[in-house]
């Protein structure tokens, strides 16, 4: 149930056409929660048709124009009464984490290859973090209450991989030895 909420978020942010929001989801939202063009698209319309967002008007009607979304009254509502829902962390459901587990019972031919290949992946995600923390989020920026919220949430995609990036170098040592031999 949360897409309709991350699009009411985003939404709420700056409205937008759908082609819009979903650039957006690509450079923001989408880290933490991806979501398809197709499946925002479809929310939109579920959006809309209960009553939570509404099409703006276009300033000259024009052939092929983009539909710009914004929230009406319903939605911030709904949004507001999700927010102060509580809710439970849910499980880690990772696939390289069962492949371990199996590798344990039928061995790791290659594992050491797929962790590094993964150590890399994630260096790579937290350097792309770390740029966008230094481009939007400058000490200046993160005092006022919604700056400072958004840099929370990329702070917790940098720590997290910054977790991942520790927990694979001790994975690819306990799996080669220490000396780095298999």
């Amino acid at each position: 149930m949360s897409l309709p909420h991350a699009i009411l978020t985003a939404l709420l942010e700056k409205p937008s056409s759908g082609l819009e929001l979903t650039r957006r989801f690509d450079r923001s939202i989408g880290y933490f929660w991806p979501s398809t063009h197709q499946q925002i698209y479809r929310e939109l319309g579920r959006l809309e048709q209960a009553g939570r967002i509404r099409a703006l008007l276009p300033g000259r009607p024009a052939r092929g124009s983009k539909k710009e979304y914004e929230v009406l009254p319903a939605g911030r509502e709904e949004l507001a009464a999700w927010v102060a829902l509580p809710e439970d962390p849910r499980p880690v459901r990772d696939p390289l984490l069962l492949r371990m587990r199996a590798a344990a019972v039928v061995g790791a031919p290659g594992l050491g290859a797929e962790l590094r290949r993964h150590m890399e992946l994630h260096r790579r995600q937290l350097a792309e973090y770390l740029e966008i923390e230094k481009r939007d989020f400058p000490p200046e920026r993160r005092t006022a209450q919604d700056d400072r919220l958004r840099h929370l949430v990329l702070r917790g995609g940098i720590d997290l991989e910054s977790f991942w990036i520790t927990w694979l170098a001790g994975a690819i040592e306990g799996l080669d030895g220490p000396d780095g031999t298999p």
